[in-house]
């Protein structure tokens, strides 16, 4: 069975690198207010924004808002996104497209917004299927209206990325799944770091550390390209150079525009070669028991690298040297090994966690769900993602025991 998954992720990986795409990239400060003008020079007069009720209510848009009135766009909100949005809240932003007949869709928002509004954008071109049909690979088959992705946290790369996630509900309790098809990445990605100024620490950390689990998958998975390999690496360094800073001061715009920058590279790293096991994993807890992805992420990443052992060993070594940690080079030295700089890496992983004031466990655990969570990462993970080694039940059991308080 692994040598058929094998063949599998080798042949996925070599067709996504032929049919993805990057999105035209438009970066600084104050680029959101270059996308009125943009909508206006393609000829749409309408626009779904899809955002959230705190962007509102800070008003930090409305300077937006007054360029798409000037530019003779008009703008139907949309700001009843929820965390983790679900099937119910995806339908609502349809019926808010439709309605007022728009012609593109701008999402401002978390890696929750971005979701909800690529989700919306395959409802619209495909009416008559539904989502639950669009879960997994390449069920959308539809180009979408023109989608603008403005990050307002870096992490998720969701302006970059070929993915949605949605919450569903199954027997009472929540399921979160991925519809993964290349129409889904934005056709522009806009990294405004002035949106970013009044992020939390909290947040600012935990959607760092998603970024830099994307950029770690990707790499340490099969069959990585020369694209996937130089996002990844690059995403890792500016990471571990500008997150501790983005945390310490929010207001700090060099650092936050280097963090978007990072998140969106990882994005494109994972697009072309997917995550893996620390997410499969992470997806079932955050749906069973509400924890912010990124949280869940940065938990799980340093357990999930430590069991994988000897097979990441030279790929997280030579991460360790791109952050800077530890000396010699990714091919290991007598007083330097790969076994040592990967130890290395792993250890700066919970080192910055514990700054952040992330947890090393995970409370709500419970060896009752166990079961349940491996269906599901196994379900997510072992047909399509091109992890370092393919596990079985019993490897999946170790993992949760680990992360039990």
């Amino acid at each position: 069975m692994a040598n058929i998954h094998r063949i599998r992720h080798w042949i996925m990986g070599r067709a996504t690198g032929m049919i993805s795409r990057e999105p035209e990239l438009i970066k600084g400060c104050g680029s959101l207010l270059e996308i009125p003008g943009m909508l206006a020079a393609a000829g749409h007069s309408r626009v779904l924004v899809v955002t959230t009720q705190g962007f509102l209510r800070r008003g930090s848009l409305e300077p937006f808002f007054l360029a798409l009135k000037d530019a003779g766009v008009r703008a139907n909100i949309f700001s009843e996104v929820v965390p983790d949005p679900t099937i119910e809240c995806v339908e609502k932003a349809v019926t808010a497209y439709v309605m007022e007949n728009c012609q593109a869709v701008v999402a401002i928002g978390g890696g929750s917004v971005m979701d909800c509004a690529k989700a919306a954008a395959a409802r619209v071109v495909q009416p008559d299927k539904q989502i639950r049909e669009m879960k997994g690979l390449l069920k959308i088959h539809t180009k979408l209206p023109d989608l603008y992705g403005v990050p307002t946290t870096a992490g998720t790369g969701s302006e970059a990325t070929a993915a949605s996630v949605v919450t569903d509900t199954v027997n009472g309790r929540h399921y979160k799944y991925s519809l993964n098809d290349t129409c889904l990445i934005p056709k522009y990605a806009v990294l405004d770091p002035m949106l970013l100024l009044d992020l939390p620490p909290g947040i600012t950390a935990e959607t760092g550390m998603d970024a830099l689990t994307h950029a770690v998958e990707a790499y340490t998975n099969k069959y990585p390209s020369k694209l996937v390999k130089n996002m990844a690496m690059d995403s890792v360094k500016l990471i571990y150079d500008n997150l501790p800073k983005a945390f310490k001061d929010g207001k700090n715009i060099e650092a936050r525009e280097k963090m978007l920058l990072a998140s969106y590279e990882a994005g494109v790293a994972f697009t072309n070669n997917y995550v893996g096991y620390v997410h499969a994993v992470a997806h079932g807890i955050g749906a069973l028991y509400g924890m912010t992805h990124g949280k869940a992420n940065a938990i799980i990443l340093p357990y999930v690298m430590e069991q994988y052992g000897k097979s990441v060993e030279k790929t997280l070594a030579g991460l360790a040297v791109v952050a800077g940690i530890g000396t010699g080079t990714a091919d290991g030295v007598a007083h330097n090994t790969d076994a040592k700089l990967a130890a290395a890496f792993i250890e700066s992983i919970r080192m910055m966690n514990a700054s952040f004031g992330i947890p090393e466990k995970i409370e709500e655990l419970k060896e009752e769900d166990f079961e349940l969570l491996i269906d599901r990462a196994i379900s997510e993970a072992n047909f399509t993602y091109p992890v370092p080694e393919i596990w079985g039940r019993a490897n999946f059991r170790k993992l949760l025991y680990k992360l039990m308080k």
